[in-house]
């Protein structure tokens, strides 16, 4: 007579269980790939964005503070939408204003008297 084995389901369960989840520098590596991807592909566009906001930012934040005589906070209230990730700091020394999107691309515009807020040369 013959008989039927019947398949452990308990080695099965076992095997499962024993999955790793991936260690922590294969992650770091693959989000690592993934972002120099993106910057690979859209970096360009994404350092003419941040320039420009930059530039537009210290200029028009300045001119707001020191022209306008209005505090920090109510002229970045000014922003188009889309500059959230501007960040704008002023130097009172100086007459100054520096926008800065962190990492990427940053602009100063200085108060002249008789010219208004200038943008310095960038690198130099």
């Amino acid at each position: 007579m013959a008989t039927a084995k019947r398949r452990s389901t308990r080695g099965a369960s076992s095997r499962r269980s024993q999955r790793r989840t991936p260690p922590l520098a294969t992650i770091a590596l693959v989000v690592l790939v993934a972002g120099a991807a993106a910057w690979w592909t859209w970096g360009n566009q994404l350092s003419g964005y941040s320039a420009a906001g930059t530039a537009y930012g210290a200029k028009s934040v300045c001119s707001c503070r020191y022209l306008g005589g209005r505090d920090l906070d109510s002229c970045k209230q000014d922003f188009v939408p889309g500059m959230e990730l501007v960040m704008v700091s002023e130097d009172d020394a100086t007459r100054s204003v520096t926008a800065s999107v962190p990492l990427i691309a940053s602009h100063t515009a200085q108060y002249r008297e008789g010219f208004g807020c200038v943008l310095e040369r960038v690198g130099g």
